[in-house]
């Protein structure tokens, strides 16, 4: 079953309140979560990285701080939001790390004022810092040759990921650094949940392997970061990951890395997704349903239309990605029927319920009264940060709740906000 009990919140008079869409946040429900990961990475030779790109709202980032967590920031704005929320800048010790693949807009100059430790994604990179003058220390994230996310497309690890250094050009890399006079201060991989609840043990424990067979070729290591992924239910029924199966291969890298370094190895993880997307909704508002009928293009179906769209969340499009489901309203109480939740915008692909194949998967709901509330549970990460400015709709607002209070803290957008950055200049 979902974690947030939707009957302890005064959805609906919030949504009278401030209109729909929004996101809403349980800071319990955060707080509870960041607590099990500081259990988890609870020892003088582990620590946890926030994947912020997961939710970077402020309010969010305030509980990661006060939970003791770290930052992995994947863009130069990222750092400074993380700034702006009191995270320590600098690389002694390196607070917040920023991974990339391009060094793009702002990113290197975050880096050089604020002293923060880049993670080197491709080789090129390291002439450009050269270039730029940065001669603080590295980390280098690595492709492993194998790994993927939640679903297939989500690709993480192997030869057709983008992300990394494949680990056999690690020498060349190395000999570049050098010549660079970069040292190499944290070796970095991430390769994603995978299908199966347990692949993400095995595949961590073929991570500290690889580790432990190049780890001796990189003297200046003080960390080794084994990424993120840690499983999260987003089906009722799909089974919930003990952390306690985790902590095994934790300390297993820690004592390992550390022998065949002969010296201490600090060992990182950075969840995102883990920590926040249980305690996120998206409160949306039923406008219509309508039908189509059978044909011999296929079967018929009833919709029901949202104010949500995939602008809000995207993704069940991008992905196929299934979210939990519930009906706030009068018609909460009715039986089940197979229905297909659609948003507002002009787009075929924006639906809510779909497969992983991309095809309308219609999802056994009671049959809501146009003014009903449909909540889309787990929306906590990859939902408020993904979400965009399409058909020059403003981003929806974001709502706080703790110790039986709403806060509103991120207001909707206006067009005068989407519109400030439009400009007549002469170049």
């Amino acid at each position: 079953m979902p974690s947030l009990d939707l009957t302890a919140y005064p959805l609906e008079r919030l949504a009278d309140q401030i209109g729909t869409p929004f996101y809403f946040y349980d800071g319990l429900e955060l707080r509870r979560r960041l607590g099990q990961l500081g259990t988890l990475t609870d020892g003088a030779a582990l620590q946890a990285r926030y994947a912020m790109k997961a939710n970077s709202c402020w309010k969010v980032l305030e509980a990661v701080r006060g939970a003791g967590m770290w930052i992995d920031a994947v863009s130069g704005n990222e750092v400074l939001r993380a700034r702006r929320t009191g995270f320590a800048m600098g690389h002694a010790p390196p607070v917040v790390m920023l991974t990339v693949d391009v060094l793009r807009d702002n990113a290197l100059t975050v880096i050089l004022e604020h002293g923060v430790m880049p993670n080197v994604g491709s080789p090129g990179m390291i002439d450009e810092l050269r270039g730029a003058g940065y001669r603080g220390p590295i980390a280098v994230r690595v492709n492993p040759g194998f790994g993927h996310g939640h679903v297939q497309s989500c690709d993480t690890g192997g030869p057709s990921s983008k992300h990394g250094v494949w680990h056999q050009a690690l020498g060349a890399l190395r000999a570049r650094a050098a010549d660079a006079k970069l040292s190499i201060a944290s070796l970095h991989a991430h390769i994603g949940t995978g299908p199966q609840i347990r692949e993400f043990d095995e595949n961590m424990r073929k991570l500290v392997d690889l580790f432990a067979t190049v780890l001796p070729e990189f003297p200046a290591v003080e960390a080794v970061n084994l990424g993120g992924g840690i499983p999260h239910p987003y089906r009722p029924d799909a089974p919930a990951y003990d952390l306690r199966w985790f902590r095994p291969v934790l300390d297993d890298a820690a004592e390992r890395l550390a022998a065949v370094a002969r010296r201490p190895i600090r060992i990182e993880i950075e969840p995102g997704r883990y920590a926040v997307a249980a305690a996120g909704l998206l409160v949306c508002r039923v406008k219509d349903l309508k039908e189509t009928a059978t044909s011999a293009m296929g079967p018929g179906h009833r919709f029901v239309m949202v104010d949500a769209g995939f602008n809000d969340l995207v993704r069940p499009a991008m992905y196929g990605a299934y979210h939990h489901m519930s009906i706030v309203g009068r018609g909460a109480g009715r039986p089940v029927e197979p229905l297909v939740v659609a948003g507002p915008l002009c787009e075929s692909g924006d639906v809510f319920t779909r497969d992983e194949h991309e095809l309308l998967d219609p999802r056994p709901l009671p049959r809501p009264d146009v003014g009903d509330l449909l909540v889309l549970h787990d929306a906590g990460a990859y939902g408020a940060a993904m979400s965009s400015n399409y058909v020059s709709l403003g981003r929806a607002p974001q709502v706080y709740w703790e110790d039986g209070r709403a806060t509103l803290v991120s207001r909707r957008e206006t067009i005068d906000d989407i519109m400030r950055t439009e400009c007549d200049e002469r170049l």
